[in-house]
């Protein structure tokens, strides 16, 4: 498809980047360009750009970047990033409203210090609220399924959607929710306790994730969702990497974590081409010699480098 620039796009409140540099808002630090990067004043604002905008222009949404792969050729259309109005969390009750562009371990934080239990799962969870709903993103016991209320999303023609619970059609590691749907806010219901021993609870699994994931590396989160448990024999996706000798194998300068095989790694000078090539290898191997297919669970988006 041709390059979109913004003299397609229509009016905003909010900011256009043209040729944004994606591989700097992602984890794994790698991926070409979008061609338009947009980052929306408010609700209202994304609701115009969505019904203004010609359907054949492609819109994608990006939080963090943490459980993403942007390829090497770019990312043809707009790509819509939330910043701070969009990263508001209100606590009314045992309920917490959070903005899409929320981090998850800040919502945990938050809710903790109020008295609200039950959320504390997202402090192990990396990214934002509107990829956790969109993926029934989940750590440590907890899943978004268990605490959400409601979310309230935008369609690609720009009309807002309020959808409960049961409207999004959770199981492990997906939602029902149509590609075509932007995500701005959701509200979350817990149970109360006291602040200091959620607050404890959330070290716990802070320590424990430091303790066993490569945090500190230029990673993108789980890669492959556990696969069904029947299939696997129980074991969860890492065992069977480690199982097929996956552990540590490198491709370019993309390498399988030595910490946690469920980790990929950039090295330093990988591209998401190799980050690609590694990631297939391990799910054709683990097919080959295991009779499991593993699912991704990082988003993928963009073109291969030409």
């Amino acid at each position: 498809m041709k390059k979109i620039t913004v003299q397609y796009l229509p009016t905003v409140r909010g900011k256009y980047i043209e040729n944004a540099d994606l591989s700097a808002l992602t984890w794994f630090r790698v991926g070409g360009l979008a061609d338009v990067l947009f980052m929306p004043a408010d609700e209202q604002d994304v609701s115009h750009f969505l019904k203004e905008t010609p359907e054949e222009i492609p819109v994608y949404v990006m939080g963090v970047g943490s459980n993403l792969l942007v390829r090497d050729g770019g990312v043809r259309g707009v790509v819509i990033r939330f910043g701070s109005p969009f990263r508001q969390v209100h606590v009314e009750g045992m309920r917490v409203t959070a903005g899409a562009g929320c981090i998850d371990a800040q919502v945990a934080k938050r809710a903790a210090q109020e008295g609200v239990a039950g959320l504390e799962f997202f402090r192990g969870v990396p990214g934002t609220i509107g990829g956790a709903i969109k993926m029934n993103a989940g750590a440590y016991g907890g899943e978004v399924k268990d605490v959400l209320v409601e979310a309230v999303a935008y369609d690609r023609k720009g009309e807002r959607r309020v959808l409960s619970n049961a409207d999004l059609g959770f199981s492990y590691r997906h939602s029902s929710a149509p590609d075509d749907l932007i995500f701005i806010s959701a509200t979350f219901e817990g149970t109360p306790d006291e602040p200091d021993a959620i607050i404890a609870r959330m070290d716990k699994i802070s320590a424990e994730r430091e303790a066993s994931q490569p945090i500190r590396e230029r990673t993108g989160g789980s890669t492959f969702a556990n696969p069904d448990v029947e299939k696997s024999g129980g074991r969860k996706a890492w065992q069977l990497i480690d199982e097929i000798g996956g552990r540590g194998r490198i491709v370019g300068d993309a390498q399988v974590s030595e910490r946690h095989c469920n980790f990929m790694i950039n090295r330093g000078d990988a591209t998401a081409a190799d980050l690609e090539e590694l990631i297939e290898s391990l799910r054709k191997d683990v097919l080959t010699k295991t009779g499991v297919e593993l699912r991704w669970e990082i988003k993928r988006v963009g073109e291969a480098s030409r």
